[in-house]
């Protein structure tokens, strides 16, 4: 669970910022053409390559337990030493992409990604498995941060929602495959026989996203990695109250949804459940309506603004979270997908967000949004863990709960700052 999400690594060039961003004879790719049909297909690619791997586990987490003898909390972290490793990679990839450009170290990056997942699938212990699945963090750097950026520089900005919405959907669908792929590959074969025939459809996906992309037009490729330019951009957006609200945004709805969905697949392998691993992994079908929520946020966003998004997804998985308190499958699959609309719709505001918030170096804002991102998903993910054992589902839900509450109340103090500082002008 995709996509992307949402927002790139890429340290994009004052140059290339005032091209794609600032000036008014940019046109870009526009919809309707060959060239945005053809780099929505490839970077659909890229979020459904790059976000199956990273979430591949997910499903598996009983399996590795009971396989390596480790605990619950132990065998989340098969998937947050990746998300762990890969906030800290998103936020290189950006000086790498732009010294060596944006579309080869993206393939190179999805490619060594698939090769690795091979090797874990054949790994026969559990620090190795630990050790492959951080190379995957690292090397998986490269693709979210700077698919984010490519499209803030080459889609016209009139349709960079759509793109940004359909880039997405693919992270989404990624996640909900990656998974679902994995519970029912698993229920006939074994999990490392899962993995390894996920490894080589990727590995496919980063040869059809190579063929697709095209080449990009309005980056100004800079070699040398100019650390001071890097490091003053960073800092710049750091001291960007709205920026850094958007980050914290990222790191609450993260939090929320892996912690729900990693304890989830043990919640359903236990009693009364009892179900197995096929049964549980079709939960991870409600990433459909991550798909379509994602697809249409753009939509919506024009219409209501990011910010009421925003609020309405906290607010959404706050309501499916609470639904999955109950003891029937029925109202635990309805919080489900409550949980994962509210999740790519709020995404998918955040991350469109940064961008039209920061007026230029675009990529290092993304990148540092991807990076709060990601340490949620790696930090809660694991410190929900202490949660199931030591307080069981009400715990886990109280947990994510406290998340979506802080999130709203950052939101209307945001929103009420703003307005009043607009008032006193």
């Amino acid at each position: 669970m995709n996509s992307s999400e949402p927002s790139p690594s890429s340290a994009v060039s004052a140059t290339a910022d005032s091209v794609a961003a600032d000036s008014e004879s940019y046109v870009g790719i526009e919809k309707g053409s060959v060239a945005f049909k053809n780099a929505s297909i490839a970077l659909f690619l890229a979020g459904f390559s790059s976000f199956s791997l990273i979430y591949c586990v997910q499903p598996l987490l009983p399996d590795l337990s009971a396989s390596f003898g480790v605990t619950p909390a132990e065998s989340s972290l098969a998937l947050s030493v990746t998300t762990g490793f890969l906030a800290l990679a998103i936020v290189l990839a950006g000086a790498f992409s732009q010294a060596l450009g944006r579309k080869g170290l993206m393939f190179c990056s999805m490619a060594a990604a698939a090769a690795l997942n091979c090797i874990v699938a054949i790994s026969p212990e559990w620090h190795g498995v630990l050790l492959g699945r951080a190379l995957e963090g690292i090397v998986l750097g490269g693709v979210p941060a700077v698919a984010m950026a490519w499209l803030a520089e080459e889609i016209a900005p009139k349709d960079l929602g759509k793109a940004m919405g359909l880039y997405i959907g693919g992270t989404a669908f990624g996640a909900m495959m990656g998974r679902v792929a994995m519970g029912l590959l698993t229920e006939f074969a074994s999990w490392r026989v899962a993995m390894g025939v996920l490894g080589l459809l990727c590995l496919i996906s980063a040869i059809g996203f190579w063929y697709l992309l095209p080449d990009s037009r309005n980056f100004v490729r800079k070699p040398g990695l100019n650390l001071g330019f890097h490091l003053a951009s960073w800092r710049s957006h750091l001291r960007n109250p709205r920026l850094v609200k958007l980050y914290a945004v990222g790191f609450m709805l993260i939090s929320i949804f892996v912690t729900l969905f990693n304890y989830t697949t043990f919640r359903l392998s236990a009693e009364p459940f009892g179900f197995n691993q096929t049964q549980v992994s079709m939960i991870f079908l409600a990433f459909a309506f991550g798909i379509v929520s994602s697809s249409m946020a753009g939509n919506l966003a024009e219409k209501f603004g990011r910010t009421k998004l925003m609020f309405a997804a906290f607010i959404l998985m706050l309501a499916g979270a609470m639904l999955t308190l109950f003891g029937t499958i029925t109202l635990i699959v309805c919080g489900v997908a409550l949980i994962t609309t509210g999740f790519f719709v709020g995404h998918s505001a955040a991350s469109s967000s940064v961008g039209a918030t920061a007026k230029r170096a675009k990529g290092h804002a993304s990148s540092l949004y991807l990076l709060f991102y990601y340490m949620g998903s790696s930090i809660s993910g694991t410190v929900g863990g202490w949660f199931w054992q030591h307080g069981g589902w009400p715990s886990v839900v109280m947990f994510t709960g406290s998340y979506a509450l802080a999130g709203l109340l950052l939101l209307y103090v945001a929103a009420w700052r703003e307005k009043h500082a607009a008032q006193m002008l």
